[in-house]
Parts: C-alpha cells; sequence; structure tokens
C-alpha cells in the first residue's frame, strides 16, 4: 500500500477508536481486543520503508522512542479510563477528560518526534507511525481487559444505605436520610 492509504488507515482507525471510547460501552475481556493491534502491526511491518538507510541509527531510535510514546500512551489511556460494574454485573467503561489529556500528549510527542526526525534529516514512513499506535492500542485493551476480569471477579459491593433490600422478602425500602436546615 502507498504512504496515502497507510496515512489514511491510521487516521480510521484512531478516529473509530478514539470516538467509541468516550462513550459508555460494554467491556469484554474475553473477546479478541488485541486483534486490531496485532492487524496494525503486520501492515506496519511488511514494508520495507520503516528504517532510512541512510541514518539507520537516528531511524531505528525514531522508531524506538515512537514505539514507546505508543506503549506509555496506552497504559495513560487504560490508566485513566474509568471501568465500573453495573448492579446486574455488566462492566462498562468510559474514557474520561484525563484520557483526552493523555491523548494530546501522545499527539503532541509523535509531533516532536517527526519534527526531530525532519531537523535530522530522516525519511520518515507512516509504518513508524502505525507500528506506534498499535502498541498504543495493545496495552491499551490489555490492561482495560485485565481491570474489567479484576472487577467481574470481585463480589458485589455491599448495598449503601438507601439502596433498597436486596431480595423482596427483606425490610421495607430504607428512606434517604434526612436533611436538616439551619
Amino acid at each position: 500500500m502507498s504512504g496515502f492509504v497507510d496515512a489514511l488507515v491510521i487516521v480510521a482507525v484512531a478516529v473509530l477508536v478514539i470516538a467509541r471510547q468516550f462513550r459508555t460501552h460494554a467491556v469484554d475481556a474475553e473477546r479478541r481486543w488485541w486483534l486490531a493491534p496485532a492487524i496494525l502491526a503486520v501492515m506496519a511491518l511488511r514494508g520495507p520503508g520503516m528504517v532510512d538507510a541512510h541514518h539507520r541509527v537516528e531511524s531505528l531510535g525514531l522508531l524506538v522512542a515512537e514505539v514507546a510514546v505508543g506503549l506509555a500512551t496506552g497504559a495513560g489511556w487504560a490508566w485513566t479510563t474509568r471501568i465500573w460494574r453495573t448492579p446486574d454485573g455488566v462492566v462498562l467503561s468510559r474514557s474520561t477528560k484525563a484520557s483526552a489529556v493523555v491523548w494530546a500528549g501522545g499527539i503532541a510527542l509523535r509531533g516532536g518526534l517527526f519534527g526531530l526526525g525532519c531537523a535530522l534529516g530522516v525519511r520518515q514512513d507512516s509504518a513508524a507511525l502505525m507500528l506506534g499506535l498499535a502498541a498504543t492500542l495493545l496495552v491499551r485493551g490489555g490492561i482495560t481487559a485485565w481491570r474489567a476480569r479484576l472487577l467481574a471477579s470481585s463480589p458485589a459491593p455491599a448495598p449503601s444505605y438507601g439502596d433498597g433490600p436486596p431480595s423482596a422478602s427483606a425490610a421495607p425500602v430504607a428512606r434517604p436520610a434526612w436533611k436538616e436546615r439551619v
């Protein structure tokens, strides 16, 4: 594929993934969360243009930095995602404002790496960006699935005051505490 098609794939995947993560959705820890990152990594690694032949050391350094930024962005995104369990046991997640800050930081760092590569005269291919995105999605998916599995296997929280009885045969529903006004 050409660089233009690679860029379109990167943008499409990023937009779809980011848009989905900022809406509440169920987390299925048993699904193949690693499949999309694996496909992106294969697409990135299939071509010969990932390393600049005239600047091998600099190119490899930028590639390692790109993957490291991807790993850090994925971990930051996963740990800033809110994960909770509904009373019926479904695990839900939604990215937070902190997740958006993590994404903005990752994009800024990637832009800085691209600028550094231009300053060094390194020819940069979209494959490095695609590999970094694959690393981001892989780490984010793995940590999120792990957190969801932990939450799903934990015992249900005890009811709080005012939640009502756990069964129909229990005591009548408790009313919320009355607020006294001063």
